[in-house]
């Protein structure tokens, strides 16, 4: 066979993307009916068949009325659902500008710095949420019926990402005052609306494939012919990811041959770490950008940005190569902006490397790492601070032999984040203060995110053990989702194990799991009630290699890594 007998081949096998699927599992029954029961001409037709259409697409949305209202005034002539997601999605984009663009006139609200503060904050977070929206809408096309989990499971993070984007804009309104944060709420409700009922769509789509209810549709659709354009499709996860091929287990600064290398006694061409990244390449490429960062401490706040995408660090030890910061909530500055190191840009890896924020425990929130990348690794860290250490804003985040301690929601955010064969310390809080291990943030009952903690170590520091005062986590938002598993829990936890927001009911809604632990804080019998003890079934969906789909991407780094339970 020929290499253009097998390409057409190939062809046959592919679907016309998630159009195809809702056109199929939703629409076609219904606009099909419709057209053949009409009896005015072409001209009559067309109205009918796009508001069934509509209607279809619309139905497994929280927020119908949005979406079909959106819709038919935006696509009064559109019948491919294929074309309709991809004009929602559109209208969200086009209504968080309308936020951006309104920036202005709320700063008139703003009647205190951490009002304005927040404003500046949601510019940016609002673009973020406009970035994966539009990741989103490109990635509405053609690709390999093999591939079509993956490529759902894609658009459910973005999608997941741009909501909590939003909510991070919100939630920077607390404890201010003026009215800029009530009018912000108002502005963004048809936004978040939007893009709820977007993954809502998505979400549709996966529950059709779990439920095997796609068999018949994928025959009908294997004889459509549909051109792969493989560009586009290798940026959902880049094909040379694959082949990458760092051996993280063992790789060291020599092994890996770094591009730059960052000394702070200015022994080196860089003294600092962002002066390196500013001379790496931008928007990345397919050979992964090595800073080899010497034995010091680092006094700077580092922005890895969008653009810096396929970066990784790597130190002396997680003890010996240290970034360091202090900024902090009680010194005015918004926790969003607090972080000691800051990573947005895409296949960031970190190993053998330090982050600490050094305000303490008077200092409140203030962040020592705050993650966004996508597809992100970090082996054998260390992160340290008190109040929210770890912010796990959004994407897909693995954490494998690092030490993470601090006392206030220490581990906090919105993302997909595994953390394997790793420590929590407590650290002691001040005297009016509680310790809490987690916070997730997760405000959305479809939103694939989660924390959770496989063979971790959770203790105290020695002069915070055996009080049984602290607790595994709490739910910051109404569908938080944590779970610990196979993890060794000491006696400094509580029996109850998990507390209330204050305040706040979200305890009612929200989904924190244990399975298999061990150790003397490890008893249930005097859990809160609102708590699940899961089965083991239930516990492998938040492996690695199944919330994550870590084989895709984890397996090939060569950090440790293992997909599903593990020994123990």
């Amino acid at each position: 066979m020929s290499g253009d007998d097998r390409h057409a081949k190939k062809k046959k096998f592919a679907i016309l993307g998630v159009s195809a699927l809702i056109l199929v599992a939703m629409v076609v029954a219904v606009a099909v009916g419709v057209t053949k029961s009409q009896k005015g001409g072409k001209d009559e037709k067309k109205p009918a068949t796009t508001s069934k259409a509509i209607e279809a697409v619309c139905q497994p949305t929280d927020y119908k009325e949005t979406c079909q209202n959106s819709l038919s005034s935006k696509a009064s002539n559109v019948t491919d659902p294929k074309e309709l997601i991809k004009i929602g999605f559109q209208i969200a984009i086009d209504k968080i500008q309308e936020v951006i663009n309104n920036s202005p006139t709320l700063k008139e609200l703003a009647k205190d710095p951490r009002s304005n503060q927040a404003l500046q904050n949601c510019k940016e977070l609002l673009e973020f949420s406009i970035n994966d929206l539009k990741k989103s809408v490109e990635h509405i096309g053609p690709f390999e019926v093999s591939k079509l989990k993956a490529y759902v499971d894609d658009l459910k993070v973005w999608l997941s990402a741009s909501i909590s984007y939003e909510q991070t804009c919100l939630d920077g309104f607390e404890d201010t005052k003026g009215e800029a944060g009530t009018k912000m709420q108002g502005f963004l409700k048809q936004s978040q609306e939007l893009t709820k009922n977007g993954l809502a769509m998505v979400t549709e789509i996966g529950n059709l494939l779990v439920n095997g209810n796609l068999k018949t549709q994928r025959r009908l659709l294997a004889e459509a012919e549909a051109p792969i354009d493989q560009k586009k499709a290798n940026k959902i996860i880049p094909s040379w990811i694959d082949g990458r091929k760092l051996d993280l287990a063992t790789a060291n600064p020599s092994t890996l041959k770094p591009d730059v290398v960052v000394a702070a006694d200015g022994s080196e061409n860089y003294k600092t770490i962002n002066e390196a990244l500013q001379d790496m390449p931008k928007n990345g490429g397919e050979k992964t950008f090595v800073i080899y960062i010497k034995e010091g401490t680092y006094d700077e706040n580092v922005l890895v940005d969008k653009h810096m995408t396929n970066v990784m660090f790597i130190g002396d030890g997680p003890t010996k190569t240290k970034i360091t910061g202090n900024k902090n909530y009680a010194d005015g500055v918004q926790t969003y902006k607090t972080a000691t190191v800051a990573v947005i840009g895409d296949y960031f890896i970190a190993k053998d490397i330090g982050f600490e924020n050094t305000a303490g425990p008077k200092g409140h929130q203030a962040v020592a790492l705050r993650v966004q990348s996508d597809l992100s690794i970090f082996y054998n860290c260390q992160i340290d601070g008190y109040q929210n250490t770890l912010f796990t804003q959004t994407h897909r985040q693995f954490y494998r032999d690092c030490t993470i301690s601090g006392t206030i929601d220490f581990i906090f955010g919105d993302a997909v984040a595994v953390f394997q064969n790793c420590k929590l310390i407590i650290k002691k809080p001040d005297s009016d203060q509680s310790c809490f291990v987690t916070s997730q943030g997760r405000s959305d009952k479809r939103q694939p995110t989660a924390i959770a903690l496989q063979n971790c170590t959770i203790s105290g520091e020695k002069d915070y053990v055996n009080n049984k005062g602290a607790y595994l986590g709490r739910p910051q938002h109404a569908y938080s989702r944590t779970i610990v598993m196979q993890s060794e829990i000491d006696d400094v936890i509580s029996p109850e194990g998990w507390m209330e927001w204050t305040g706040k009911t979200n305890h009612e809604t929200c989904w924190f799991g244990e399975f298999s632990n061990r150790g003397r804080g490890a008893a249930t019998n005097k859990r809160v009630n609102w708590y699940k003890l899961v089965t083991r079934e239930q516990a492998a969906e938040f492996t690695p290699g199944g919330i994550l789909s870590g084989d895709r991407w984890i397996k090939p780094s060569g950090v440790p890594y293992e997909a599903g339970m593990m020994r123990v």
